[in-house]
């Protein structure tokens, strides 16, 4: 009987875990084939922002945690470095798989090439073209570096190939985010409705809207965050928005003296499942996310992406997602606008393969690569 291969399989901040949870649910029911070792980085500490992500999507307690914690892009990705090199190094694994476009994607990806153990990068491909974007970074050169790419969307294919990756070593999988999706949102349809805090929220407003809002380009500078603020507001007066508010988002609030206007309900982080629950049945969803712009798209609901730009262009292209940038005036409009749209028309069919086995995919590539 042959050995399992071993893939040691790596998380680092809230957006990994719900990508890594659907491919360790495919591993277990494929003994034979392969086990897993799993490696959270500790990029995201805060109880609220990590741990319990892992409770909620039944995801094993990681075989190492690094414990890293925050710091500088530089300072986190050289303590993520030297934390998972003797763990590597212990460890053998047949394969590390990384995931997304954190640092601790780029730094896991780095220290196990230069160990000569295979990478694999799942969400490969991806670029938004914005090279200030720390993410678009960590795409660029995990990508260089990386033996096998599972791609979401054909955008991602068309890119590595430009950049020269054997057509061989390129697989559009669909998208593991959407399994966990899809089977998240099958377990909230088979519980209570009231199982969370959010349920009486949700029952006191026949229609509402969902935001999230954290990157430093819309928070962190004062004049562009009133603006949004100032959009949000205005936006609330018909449909009250929920707004779970990120740490970084809330000590901005706090730093440039600023409320929330009415008709803009501020909650705490909130967990997955959570969180799920409330935004499946928002009409409409702003955000400055990258993987609730492919989220809504999977579940049919109108989103407003706040940036000038998106690597996931397939959202834009057949999904419910639009650019909106920043400006007050372009955000209260197309708010507006996509929720007259979304009231007379049909939901449109979610992007190819995306359709919850992704993982199965992934796994059945590798057992041919490995």
């Amino acid at each position: 009987m042959s050995v399992p291969k071993k893939l040691m399989l790596v998380a680092g901040a809230r957006p990994n875990f719900m990508k890594i949870a659907p491919v360790i649910r495919a591993i277990e029911k494929r003994p034979q084939q392969f086990c897993h070792v799993l490696v959270h980085t500790g990029q995201h500490y805060d109880e609220g922002m990590s741990d319990v992500f892992f409770r909620e999507l039944g995801i094993p307690q990681p075989h190492h945690h690094l414990s890293v914690g925050s710091g500088s892009h530089a300072r986190q990705t050289a303590a993520i470095m030297t934390s998972f090199e003797p763990v590597l190094e212990s460890e053998q694994p047949d394969c590390v798989l990384v995931f997304g476009d954190v640092n601790s994607t780029l730094a896991c990806s780095i220290v196990a090439v230069k160990q000569h153990v295979p990478v694999a990068h799942v969400e490969a491909g991806l670029r938004s073209g914005d090279r200030r974007m720390p993410e678009e970074i960590n795409r660029l050169v995990t990508d260089s570096i990386s033996d096998f790419f599972f791609v979401t969307e054909q955008s991602g294919v068309r890119h590595l190939h430009h950049e020269g990756h054997a057509a061989d070593h390129v697989f559009h999988v669909g998208h593991v985010m959407i399994d966990n999706l899809l089977y998240e949102v099958e377990r909230l349809e088979a519980g209570p409705a009231d199982a969370f805090g959010t349920a009486s929220l949700k029952q006191a407003h026949e229609k509402f809207g969902v935001v999230t809002l954290h990157r430093p380009s819309n928070v962190d500078d004062e004049t562009v965050f009133r603006g949004i603020v100032q959009a949000l507001g205005t936006i609330g007066e018909s449909l009250p928005l929920i707004f779970p508010v990120h740490p970084r988002t809330a000590a901005c609030l706090e730093r440039y003296g600023m409320a929330l206007p009415q008709g803009v309900i501020a909650l705490g982080p909130l967990g997955y499942r959570e969180f799920l629950n409330l935004w499946r049945d928002a009409s409409l969803v702003l955000t400055d996310s990258g993987g609730l712009q492919e989220e809504t798209t999977g579940l049919g609901i109108p989103c407003l992406t706040l940036r000038e730009n998106t690597e996931r262009p397939v959202t834009v292209d057949e999904g419910t997602n639009k650019l909106v940038g920043a400006d007050p005036d372009a955000i209260v409009a197309n708010a507006r606008a996509a929720l007259a749209a979304a009231a007379s028309s049909t939901p449109p069919r979610r992007p190819d393969l995306w359709d919850g086995h992704a993982s199965e995919r992934i796994l059945d590539h590798l057992q041919a690569l490995l």
